[in-house]
Order: structure tokens, then C-alpha cells, then sequence
């Protein structure tokens, strides 16, 4: 299995990966003042330069257009202006070989203005029934799947053959610290799109996330497992068949060299939680939940349950078994 990664101007990142590109199908990464789902890129002098050095080794790239709104511009000649003047900055400087957007417009204008660039589906369209797929046979190549089915046999075996069937890929979120259908995520999702603008506001609240509020609250930790959907580095060989290839999450995480070295070699022995972004380790003060204390046959279990989860404790006392006291 192959990685898309997400680039971290951390330079001991930057040299691993550079160190390890067989490993990395392609890096992705923001670009001037588009938004995405991390918000904007904060340093493009310093992403120019590694990119550079990315590209003299071989790397394939991934352009970032997966806000989940571009506010009163969103359909303008203006942005439509400058987004074809980036994406032809970037080809011409770097080279790019595919976009991840969440917006059906913007993949209809790339389709059509830069047809030999890959246009993929942003997990952040919750794309994970054949219908979903099907409306945007025409300006998507490939699909992230919504991230809630990673555990899904089913549903993973009817994506996979659906978008084959129709020439297109589908690839899945591997680390993702969002809860299972997380009832805030849009909301969430639409703050990041304008933090820049919120930040300059006298704002009167300080919003962290539902699953901050949640999980911050006694007995809700308990079960984390079971409302997560990341997949542990040991269980990726499982998807060989059933995906075109995974991404990790790196953009934001304290440690984004921690989780390709997990990844990369298929095992990790520390602070599962610390693995995934948002990295929710800090709301576990005291306590850990040690990877290498699951046993192996979690996956599969999982993997073949009825999804009833109220009505069973299985994941719960995988994790209170993997738990760690410091």
C-alpha cells in the first residue's frame, strides 16, 4: 500500500519523506490563499522551496481545493480567475498531477480548462452510497470514502466495485480523528473554511469541536474506539483488495513523522491517539491507549460485526484492556 500525504513544513518530516518516496503515491498540499480543510497555508516561501526538492525526487503532486465554502465568490468570474491562474503557477513551477476538491464546480471548471489533471472527491463530501458516486461521473476521477465505511466490508466491496465499474478509483482516510457521524462536522467544517476571517472578529465563543466537548466529559472516553473510524497501521495490508491506495492525515498533527513511520512499516507500539488528527492524546491526561496491547484479532471482529454498537461493549474492553495508566 501507498500513501497520499499531507505536507508539514516540519523538516524532519520533509527529509523522511524525502528519504522514503516509495512509499508516498503523492503529496498534497494548499497553495496561496485558497482555503481548505485546514484553513489557508500560512507559509508559501517555505512550501515553494520544499516543493523544489520534492519534485527533483520524483514526488507526484496533489493541489488542495477542499474548502467546504468560498463565501460570496464561490461561483464569480473572480475566483474562477484566480483559481486557473494558481493552478497554472503550480504546473508550471512544480508540476501537479491531481486536485482534491469538495466543490462539483470546481472539478466541472478543471475538467474542462485542464483535462489531463486528476480531479478527485474530498472526503469532506461524505461521499459512501453508488448514487453518490454517480452524480459526479462526469467531472470526478477518483472518490474518498466517507470515513464512517472504513470498517464497513460491505459497503467498502460495493464503493470499490461501483467506481470500478466506471473507470474511477476510491481511496480512504486512514487516520482521521473525527468522530463517527459527527453531528457538528459541516458546522465545523464551514468555521474552518473562514477562520482566518472569524479570528479577526471580537468573537464571543471558542468553538474546539463537538468531539472536544464530548470526550472531555468522564465516562464518553471509554468508548472512543468504537466512534472512531481510524484504521491501526498493523490492519492496512486488509484493504489491499478493497482500495486504490490511503491517505494520512499530517497536515496538523504534532508528530506527522511519527504517523508516516507507522504507517510506512505497518506497525506502532506507543500512544494509538497519537496517531490520528486531531490527535485527541492531550484529552487522555494521565493514560494511554497502547497500540501493541490490541489484539490482532480486533480487525477482524470488527470488521465483520453488525455496526449495532449500542448494543455491545466488544470495542470498549478492547480499549480498557489497552489502556495505560502513567
Amino acid at each position: 500500500m501507498k500513501f497520499q500525504v499531507g505536507y508539514q513544513s516540519n523538516r524532519k518530516f520533509v527529509e523522511y519523506l524525502l528519504k522514503h518516496g516509495d512509499m508516498v503515491s503523492e503529496l498534497y498540499f494548499p497553495w496561496g490563499e485558497f482555503t481548505t480543510g485546514r484553513g489557508v497555508t500560512a507559509d508559501t516561501e517555505q512550501l515553494a522551496e520544499d516543493l523544489k526538492c520534492f519534485k527533483q525526487a520524483g514526488f507526484r503532486f496533489c493541489l488542495l481545493l477542499n474548502g467546504n465554502c468560498y463565501g460570496s465568490e464561490a461561483l464569480s468570474v473572480k475566483f474562477f480567475d484566480k483559481l486557473g491562474n494558481a493552478i497554472m503557477e503550480v504546473m508550471s513551477s512544480f508540476g501537479l498531477n491531481s486536485v482534491t476538491t469538495a466543490s462539483p464546480v470546481i472539478a466541472a471548471f478543471l475538467k474542462q480548462h485542464f483535462p489531463d489533471l486528476h480531479i478527485r472527491a474530498s472526503v469532506n463530501m461524505e461521499i459512501g452510497t453508488p448514487e453518490g458516486v454517480e452524480y459526479l461521473l462526469d467531472d470526478f476521477d477518483s472518490f474518498y470514502l466517507k470515513r464512517e465505511y472504513n470498517y464497513d466490508l460491505a459497503v467498502l466491496t460495493r464503493m470499490y466495485d461501483i467506481c470500478h465499474k466506471n473507470g474511477k478509483k476510491l481511496y480512504i482516510l486512514a487516520n482521521s480523528g473525527c468522530l463517527n457521524f459527527c453531528s457538528a462536522r459541516t458546522f465545523h467544517d464551514n468555521l474552518v473554511a473562514h477562520q482566518h476571517e472569524i479570528a479577526q472578529m471580537d468573537n464571543a465563543v471558542t468553538f474546539h469541536g463537538v468531539c472536544t466537548k464530548f470526550l472531555s466529559a468522564g465516562k464518553n472516553k471509554e468508548n472512543i474506539l468504537a466512534k472512531s473510524n481510524f484504521i491501526r497501521p498493523e490492519d492496512i495490508h486488509y484493504y489491499e483488495e478493497l482500495c486504490d491506495g490511503m491517505k494520512l492525515a499530517t497536515r496538523t498533527n504534532f508528530n506527522p513523522m511519527a504517523i508516516a513511520y507507522a504507517y510506512f512499516n505497518g506497525k506502532f507500539s506507543g500512544n494509538l491517539l497519537d496517531l490520528t488528527e486531531p490527535a485527541h492524546s492531550a484529552l487522555f491526561p494521565g493514560e494511554i491507549i497502547a497500540n501493541n496491547l490490541i489484539p490482532e484479532e480486533y480487525f477482524p471482529y470488527r470488521f465483520s460485526c453488525d455496526k449495532i454498537c449500542e448494543n455491545c461493549d466488544y470495542c470498549k474492553n478492547i480499549q480498557k484492556n489497552a489502556t495505560v495508566k502513567l
